[in-house]
This record gives C-alpha cells, structure tokens and sequence, in this order.
C-alpha cells in the first residue's frame, strides 16, 4: 500500500469539508506520519516533519490553506473518499506519545495468517495494475474490488483520481471513463447524507445539531446541494411540516401506501414502561425486618447484662470479650441496616424492541434508535491472562445481540506485549465466521471455549437442517485457531530470532574491514521484537530495550476491525468462500480496537484506573458511545441480550439519573463443594439486592454499564430539584427563570451553582483535546431517555439516533494517540475527579462512591441467564491474596476523603452506612482473632468469659442465636440463594478475618503512618498444570505468610481443648462448666477454619513443612508459657497437679 502523509492535499478527503469552498484547517499538534518498510527492508515515510525539520521543529498552532476550485482540483465525491480514508485507517497502526510523531504505519498484514472479512485490518485485496504502484484496489463492504472501466482495469483509489485529473482516461483500455463518478449503489450504499449545517460548528456540534433535527434524513447530491428529486423519491415523501410525515386524509402515513395508521391508534396506544421493580413479599419481608429489631434489642440487653455482670476471677478475660462483642454488635448492624429495602427488578426486552427498533412515524424504515455501547476489556499480563481467554471474551462482545453499527469494542494491553496483539488479531479472523454463526443459530453463549465444552445437549431446540454440518466446521475452525493462538508464543520468538539474525548479517556486511584483515568485531544489535509485516513491534519487546520495555513504550492504537457499514450486509449465496451457508445472514462485524497507552519512566499511571480512563478518552473520539461496559478479560458475555437488558433500565422514565447498571458476577470452574466462597453469592444476591432498595449497588470491578457523562464527573439532571438544601423550607428561594439550553443545563458540576456552566473551564477539568470536549454533549444528548410520555423529563426526541456515524479518519485516530498519552492527565482532573478514581487498589469502589455522592442512582440487573460469567481463583493461596487487595483497599478508603462519614447531603442515610460498612469490615479481624484466642485461654485459664454459665447467660445466647438463624433462613427465602452457601459465606468469613484482613489493615497504617505504598499482585486467570482434573488447582499449596494466623489458631484450640479436658479429669474438683464453654467456643472456631485446614492437606498431603514447624513452635510456646505462668490453684508447677495414668 502506498505511503501517504497528513498533509493539506489529503484533508480535502475529510468529511467535514464543504466541496464547494474547501477550507483546510490542519493542526501540526498531533502530527501524523504516514509510512511502511518496502520488501527490501527501507522505511519509506513522507513525513512533513522529515521533508522540513525546521519547519517541523517549530510550534505552528494552526494554519489554513485556501484551495481554489480548478480543473486540476475538482473535489472527488466525499462518500468514495471517506470510505477510503477508512480503509487507510483500518490498516494502519497508529503510535505516537511524549515529544514524538505521531506516526501511522500501513500494514500489509496484521497476522501471518491471511485476513479474509473486508472490515480487518490486513485484509488481503487485488494490487493496482499501475506499474511500480503497490497500492490496493478500492473495495466495497464485502470485499469486492471497486473497478471504475467496463475493461475491468484495477486501479487504486490514487492512480484513479490522477486519471481522472489528467483527462479521464482508462490507463487499461485508453479509453475515456464513460463516468468519472463510481457506481452509486457501491459508493453510497443507500446511506443518507445529512444536509451540512452552517459553518464554524465544530465536528461533534454538527453532529448533535443533525440528531436535535428532524430533517436529520434528508439527502445531498454529489455537488453538496440539497437533491429534493432524491428525497422525495426515496422516502415518497411529500412537502409539509417537519419531516415526511405528512396526514393523507385524515390518516398518518410513513412513505408506503399500503401502512395507513389511524391518528387515534398512535394517540390511545398505552406507554409502556420497560422495567418493574417487584417487591419483597411482605409475608418475608415483615418478619425479616421485625427480627432484625429484635436481635437489636436482645444485643443491646445482653451487652449491658454483660456490662454490669463482671467475672471478677478473669477480669481481662471478661474485659477483651466485652469489648470484641460491642465490636460485633456494631459491625452486625452497619451490615444489617442496609439490608431493610431489598427489591427484585425484571425487564421487557419487548417493549424496547417496538420502542427503539420497530416502524413508526418518526423511524420510517426500522432502524436502530438504540445509543451505542463502547465495550472495555482490559488485560496487562499475557502471561498471567492467557491470550486464549481475552479472545475468548472478545469473540462473545462481538457476538452480542445489540445494533451492529451501535456496538465497539476497546482491548486495553497495558503490558503492550505483541502477543496480545495478534491474539486480538486472529480473534477478529476468527469472528469472520464465528459471529455470523451465532446470528444463523441464535447459539447461547458466544463464547466459542464455553460453547463446545457444554455438558448438555447442543442440538436441543435447532431447527435449521444444516446446524450439525455448520457447528461440525466451525468447531474444527475453533480448533485450529486455539493452536494457533497458543502456538504464538513460539512463532513471534521465531520470527524475531529470524529477522535478527538477518540484521546482524547485513550489519557485518557494512562493517566488514578491507579485504587485508580478516579479524571482524562483534556487532552489538537491539534485539527487537518483529511483526508479522517485518517491522519493529513499538511496544514491549521480548528482550526489553530502550523505549519497548513494559514501563517504557509508545502510545498504540489498531484499528482490528474497521466501523461497519449503517445498513445490514447479508450474505450472498454466491460466495463460494465462506465456511457455511449464510445467506440472509448479517455478516458486518463491531468495531474492534486494540489500544495500548503510551507508558515512561517517572510518571505515575495509576494501574488499572489509568488504563480506563486512558479508553474513555481514546473511545469518546472514535466512537463516542454514550454508554460503556466495562468487562476484565476473563468475563464474558453469557446472554448475548446482556446489554438490552441494561439499557431497558438506562431508556426508562427516569433513567437518566442512572450512572451505571451492575449485573452480579457469576464464575465458572469453581469446585462443587466451594470451599472458599468463591461464589461470594451472599454478598451478589443478598447484600447488592438490598442496596438497590436504597441508592443503587456499589460498582464491583467488571459487568458494569456506565454512563458516559456520569464518569465524566457531572452531576444527575435535575440535581437541585432532588436536593433543595436543608433551609429550603424555611427561607424559599424564589427561582430564576433560566434561558440556558436544555444540554447545558444537563451537564451540571457540583462546584458549580451557576444554570450556564463556563465551557472555558473544561479544558482544565478533560485536558486540552477539543475533540474530547466537543463530544461530551453529544454523548449527554445521546444517552437521554425516549421523550415519549409527559413524564419523561431530559428525554430526546425518537429517531434522533438513526442517522449515520461519522466515519474514522486519520485526523481522529491521530487525536485519540494523543489522549492516550503519559503526559495528557497533567494538570487536569482525571483520576481525581474525572473517570475512574485513582488513590486506591480497589479504584472501583471508590469510583461507585463517588457518583452516588453526587446524587446519582445505580441499578442491580439481574437476569434469568446470567448476563456475565467469569474465573475466580480456587486456590486458596490466590483467593487470601485476593481478599487482601480488596480489604487492602477498603482500608485506603476508610483513611481518605472517600469515608462514607465525609459524604455529602446527597447520599440516602442508609448508602451511607453501607459505605461505612466498606471502609470498616477490615478492622473487625482485630477483635475476630482476639476472640478466636479467647477459648483457648479459657481453657488454659481454667476461666471463662463469665463468672458462671447461668440461665441469664445461656438465654441470652440461645436467643442470639436463634436470631441470627432465622434471619439467615429468611434472607435466603428472599434471595434464593442455599443454606450450603450462606454457611460457606461463614466460614471463609473468619477464615479471611483471621488472615488477609488483619494483614490489609496492618498495610493501610503503614501506608497512612510511614508512606508505603501499597502493591499486588494480578491474579492468575490461567488453570492449573493438570488438564486431566478441572480442579487440580485446588490441591495446590503455596506457602504465604497470611497462613500463619488460621493455623496458629487450629493448633492453640486444639491443644487447649486437650489441655482442659486433661485438667478438669484429673482435678479435685472438676469444673465442667467451664470446660463445656471453652470446649464449645473452641469447636466453634475450628468448624469455621474446617475448610483452610482441609485445604493445607492438599490431594495427598503434601504441605511445606515450615507451615507445621512454624505453626507448631508457635503453639506449643504459647501453651507452655500460659501454663508456667499461671498454673492450676493449688500448684506451682507447670500443669497443674494432674498426672498421666
């Protein structure tokens, strides 16, 4: 492919550019080079900057270029044009960053494998038949060349426009091109223009102008002037107020002369709402609520009975147990409290089908009116997370049931690692004849890995008579692209080991001595990692080396799979080179981009955090969904309706003050017993359930449907209406009528108070890109509600988002390397107040935080089938290293400004306590392995925690207990979850309590105390080594120091239960009652810890000795010293006086 340079001669390509008075306004700031390595291994590049360097080295802000319509210089129809800048774009790898260029290199291929779908980057295409010309030929949204003579001579888009410039003749035939303008079916696709709003608008203005305009449909001509001719014909329109729409005797009609709708079936048709909120029955609910009070009562009773009835032989017995149980107490009640409003909610995919998606006077041809959705998947470590799997996830968004031409995806590689990047390239192979497949089949789930692995039965419920043959293909495509994928490794070390020997050949041939000596010094070459197409990978290489290291690399942007086209492409039964039949099938593919952000030494990039604000800024310029999905790369979509089941919730009455939509995390893998909780289904279908009867659930991490313009930091519509203020009753402030438009006064910060927002601030707030600050309020506008009932309030119009999108060119994606870059969050506020929130290991929860204390709502989604589904580690070394990022960050929140007791007015009582709840379960493990010492002590002791086990006592703890079991049972019945799960949800609480908690909170004070920093490790999504046993990992012990807590307390319990069994057998006068408590509190913490200790046995036993030896000396140390010190009455020496028999 040619090599082509931003320059002024390719700006009259861009879209944005009235044909008839072309003015180019070029920023040298981001400037973008085009280039490519010719076969013979020179870098060609037209670079301005290499052409000028003085010129290049100096600050041009901007500079226009009048261009004079001549014969030399007639504008090429912006249709044709804009379709080739694309497929520039799409087979460019776009890198740039800190003080460099922005270059964009043409790849001939992306893979080593051949591209075949029309939208990929790479995609292999017929060669101009100009000779010394290497450019491709124009192609269509298939694939097929785009030949302008009846000689069917080929010729590349740039060899055309010369012929067409020198006199219009055919180099093939030399013959005049009987038409200097392509075949309008091919270039235009059926694709409506929109009519060009007035000058000085920028980009996205003009964008937001032609959704808020009914005539949004309307057509252009070739010369840029309104074809009535056309837009009467193809909408059989008649002229009227508005749009086509017009009545026809007494009628409404929408173009056919067959669909007559009566005036007062559009007018009685009842609004329908696409979500319920189903209540908790009050049979449950009434009593779950009236004992919660109770157990508050009795808690409160047997605290102050505790209080005032010291045990005087065991004061500090007495006085350590008073104290961890008024910890409990309190720590059971911010658990509790939130729990008060559990709700249940369903959705109605139908309803949003006819709202958004059916016939109506304002969509005349059916199309889309959904907003778009910008998928995130993010990955950092290919060794850690298997490239096999992030595929695998990418393969399911791809697949998704939602608008084609509405859906992206973005892969964040913050490890920029090139194995990633032809993963994701031979993923978007793949899905050239996975997705059409699903879409044939309506397979469930589209994830390819999970699909096959099935254990039930495939072909239930497939009608079509070709599904075995077409599933028997691909399963053997699947196969082949599974060896492929796992066999990247070795092939990109192959590759690079080949071409650096090949470069260190060529540098001893040019410093090869005189032929007088035959002594040749060693030659010292980089080695680089190469891409399939021959040229250095600008990431990270194999072998690290200056600026390709893993925190040293340029900005990278791939367009994997270029936007698809508006309408549906179905395909043909002509096509002899498709895998299976998919005739009346839709073939387009989403939008798929791998983005790797530009990392240096010396600046912080904030992990995970700073990845996804990095794709929040690189999407906002090349997509601009108004909605984002956040997903890791080992969760993928299970329910391919996933999305519609969110944005039922998001386009509802009401849903604009909705920042985001969390689905509950589901996993697969785990073992059937769940030893460690891996399912967490208390905490998915109790605690989250409960928090969306208040302000909305807290964002966990992935699975979550963000809106765009609630990341961005601004506050819900009509925030002020919400929260008056306190004194609001007392002191009435008389309103001001406000003359601000409807999207400014959406786009409200809490700091502001003022109706118009000062627009010179945002650059301050988003940084210093104008595309990002333009697109903000088209994303606010997109992402409104349907405003089709009287109670809608902020909706927009229907139809308004059935107009085409911008096409990609080079000039967008050159802006979004910049965003990307290091150095673009300096003085703003991303991470502080601005996308995701930086400060802290767990920035998702605190990300949460901060959008419901700006008085946003968020919303539980739960689905029939799951929505997501995802890995956990069922290791238990892994599993306590996971608790303790997260009870790790729980600690930073609690000790920085995003404590829920600094939160603002605007955040409901009870989200506030569960916030709380947040930042303090960590520190309740302090008192937790206190009282798990305390039975052992009283067995040593001879004592107890009361002076005698009375009726007082034992009632109090048989109606504490009672409670606790009752709750448990009801909130099971509301949430359906089992008993086996909630008594597992016990355990692995104290199990973690005793352990990853403790350690979290000894790092949260040396980071608040000392400055440490806080670091972690990734968790492992890969499996274990043994592919025969799902669960090998399981049985899999790795020494960590978070061990020695849990079993220092099996080895003191159980010594101590010896210990008091010995000393009350052998005593004068034995002491049962002492014993029996100690025994039972004792047995209480080992059915607890049951699971750790089961898992330190391993498959066979195999345990590290120094878990023993350690735990040991430190057990039996602890006995023997508490039995010197204070041994039985009556004896001074160590063990009383009993004796063995």
């Amino acid at each position: 492919m040619a090599s082509k340079s931003f320059k002024a001669s390719r700006s009259s390509l861009s879209q944005n550019i009235d044909e008839t008075d072309p003015v180019i306004e070029v920023k040298l700031s981001p400037t973008v080079t085009f280039g490519r390595r010719t076969s013979s291994g020179r870098y060609v590049s037209y670079s301005r900057d290499d052409l000028n360097s003085e010129l290049g080295s100096t600050d041009f802000a901007n500079y226009t270029v009048h261009i004079p319509p001549t014969p030399d210089n007639q504008p090429m129809d912006p249709s044709i044009s804009q379709k080739v800048e694309e497929q520039y774009v799409s087979n460019s790898l776009f890198t740039g960053g800190f003080n460099s260029v922005t270059r964009a290199h043409l790849m001939d291929k992306v893979i080593e494998s051949e591209a075949t779908h029309p939208q990929m980057a790479g995609a292999k295409g017929s060669s101009c038949a100009i000779p010394g010309c290497d450019a491709k030929v124009m192609s269509d949204e298939r694939g097929n060349d785009i030949l302008p003579c009846e000689c069917d001579y080929k010729i590349c888009r740039d060899c055309y426009t010369d012929a067409v410039k020198a006199g219009g003749i055919c180099p093939g035939c030399k013959e005049p091109y009987k038409s200097t303008d392509l075949d309008e079916s091919v270039v235009d696709n059926g694709r409506p223009l929109p009519l060009p709003p007035p000058g000085g608008m920028s980009r996205m203005e003009r964008r937001l102008s032609l959704m808020k305009s009914k005539n949004s449909m309307l057509m252009r001509s070739q010369t840029g002037d309104f074809d009535h001719n056309r837009w009467l014909f193809e909408t059989k329109g008649t002229y009227g107020y508005g749009n086509a729409i017009w009545t026809k005797d007494g009628a409404f009609g929408n173009g056919k002369d067959d669909d007559i709708v009566d005036p007062s079936e559009l007018m009685n048709k009842p609004w329908r709402p696409l979500t319920r909120k189903l209540k908790i029955p009050a049979a449950v609910l009434s009593p779950y609520r009236l004992l919660i009070i109770i157990r508050m009562v009795v808690l409160g009773l047997f605290l102050a009975w505790r209080i005032s009835h010291p045990n005087n032989d065991a004061i500090w017995l007495w006085g350590m147990s008073v104290v961890c149980e008024i910890w409990f107490a309190f720590s059971w009640l911010l658990d509790q409290l939130p729990k008060l409003c559990p709700v249940n909610r369903s959705t109605d995919l139908n309803v949003l089908k006819e709202k958004f998606e059916s016939v109506t006077p304002d969509n005349p041809k059916g199309k889309s009116d959904l907003p778009g959705v910008d998928v995130f998947v993010s990955t950092a470590d290919p060794e850690k997370e298997p490239p096999l799997v992030t595929a695998n996830t990418i393969l399911s968004i791809l697949a998704a049931d939602y608008p084609v031409e509405k859906l992206a995806c973005y892969v964040s590689d913050d490890g920029g690692a090139l194995l990633t990047f032809e993963a994701m390239a031979e993923a978007a192979s793949f899905a050239n004849i996975w997705v059409p497949f699903c879409r044939k089949h309506n397979i469930e789930p589209r994830n390819p890995d999970s699909y096959f692995n099935l254990k039930r039965d495939p072909y239930k419920n497939k009608v079509k008579s070709d599904f075995v043959k077409d599933r028997r293909r691909i399963k053997r495509e699947y196969d082949e692209f599974k060896v492929r994928i796992n066999g990247l490794t070795d092939s990109i070390r192959r590759r690079s080991d080949a071409y650096h020997a090949r470069e260190e050949i060529k540098a001893m041939k040019l410093q090869r001595p005189s032929r007088d000596h035959d002594l040749i010094e060693g030659i010292n070459i980089p080695k680089a990692t190469w891409m399939a197409d021959g040229t250095h990978w600008p990431g990270t290489w194999l072998t690290p080396g200056l600026e390709h290291s893993r925190g040293d690399h340029a900005g990278i942007i791939q367009v994997m799979l270029k936007p698809p086209s508006d309408d549906p492409l179905l395909g043909s039964p002509d096509d002899n080179m498709r895998l299976i039949d998919l005739t009346e099938v839709d073939i387009r593919l989403p939008l798929l981009v791998y983005v790797s952000r530009e990392k240096r030494p010396g600046y912080d990039h904030n992990k995970k955090a700073g990845a996804m604000n990095a794709l929040v800024r690189a999407s906002a310029i090349m997509s601009n969904g108004p909605f984002i999905l956040n997903l890791d790369c080992d969760h993928y979509i299970y329910n391919s309706q996933a999305l519609r089941e969110g944005m039922c919730f998001m386009m509802d009455r009401g849903g604009d003050r909705i920042c985001y939509v969390q689905f509950p995390q589901r996993f697969e893998g785990i073992d059937p017993s769940d030893r460690y909780a891996n399912h967490n289904t208390v905490f998915f279908d109790v605690n989250m359930r409960a928090l969306d009867g208040l302000q909305g659930p807290v964002y966990v991490g992935t699975g979550c449907l963000f809106r765009r313009v609630a990341l961005y930091g601004f506050d819900p519509p009509r925030a002020k209406e919400n929260h008056p203020g306190c004194c609001s009753c007392c002191f009435a402030r008389r309103k001001k009528v406000s003359s601000t438009s409807e999207e400014k006064r959406a786009l409200r910060m809490g700091d502001s108070d003022d109706e118009d927002m000062n627009l010179s601030l945002l650059p301050k707030k988003f940084g210093n890109s104008t595309f990002l600050i333009d697109s903000i309020p088209v994303a606010e506008y997109q992402g409104r509600p349907l405003k089709d009932h009287p109670a809608v309030k902020n909706g927009r119009p229907p139809g308004a988002l059935t107009i085409p999108r911008d096409l990609l060119d080079a000039s967008t994606v050159a802006e979004a390397i910049s965003v990307i870059s290091c150095w673009y969050e300096d003085k703003t506020e991303w991470g502080h107040r601005v996308g995701w929130i930086y400060g802290s290991v767990t920035e998702d929860v605190v990300t949460g935080y901060r959008m419901h204390n700006r008085g946003w709502k968020s919303v539980y989604c739960v689905t029939k089938r799951d929505a997501f589904r995802g890995t956990a580690p069922i290791n238990l070394t892994d599993r306590l290293h996971q608790v303790l990022r997260w009870a790790t960050g729980s600690v930073e929140i609690f000790f920085s400004r995003n404590n829920a007791l600094l939160a603002s007015p605007r955040m409901k009582f009870l989200q506030r306590i569960a916030y709380l709840n947040v930042g303090i379960y960590p520190f309740t493990s302090i008192f937790l392995i206190v009282y798990c010492f305390l039975p052992a002590l009283s067995l040593f002791s001879g004592q107890f925690i009361v002076q005698t086990l009375n009726v007082t006592f034992l009632t109090y703890l048989l109606v504490i207990t009672l409670t606790l079991c009752m709750l448990a049972v009801l909130e099971i019945k509301w949430s359906g979850i089992e008993l086996e799960e909630w008594w597992r949800n016990e355990q692995f609480w104290l199990i973690g309590g005793t352990s990853a908690h403790l350690a979290a909170v000894l790092q949260g004070l040396l980071k608040v105390i000392a400055g440490v920093e806080i670091s972690f490790t990734l968790t492992s999504k890969s499996a274990g080594d043994d592919v025969d046993d799902e669960f090998a990992d399981l049985y899999i012990v790795k020494w960590t120091s978070l061990m020695i807590p849990p079993i220092t307390i099996i080895m003191t319990n159980l010594i101590a239960i010896a210990v008091g069994f010995s000393r009350t057998i052998y005593s004068v006068i034995p002491q049962w009652s002492r014993l029996i408590g100690g025994v039972f509190f004792s047995f209480w913490v080992l059915a607890h810890l049951y699971p750790f200790a089961k898992g330190l046995m391993g498959r066979r036993g195999h345990t590290p000795t120094i878990v023993f030896v350690w735990s040991g000396l430190i057990a039996i140390t602890i006995s023997l010293l508490w039995v010197a010190i204070n041994p039985p009455a009556g004896s001074t020496q160590i063990g009383g006086s009993f004796q063995f028999p």
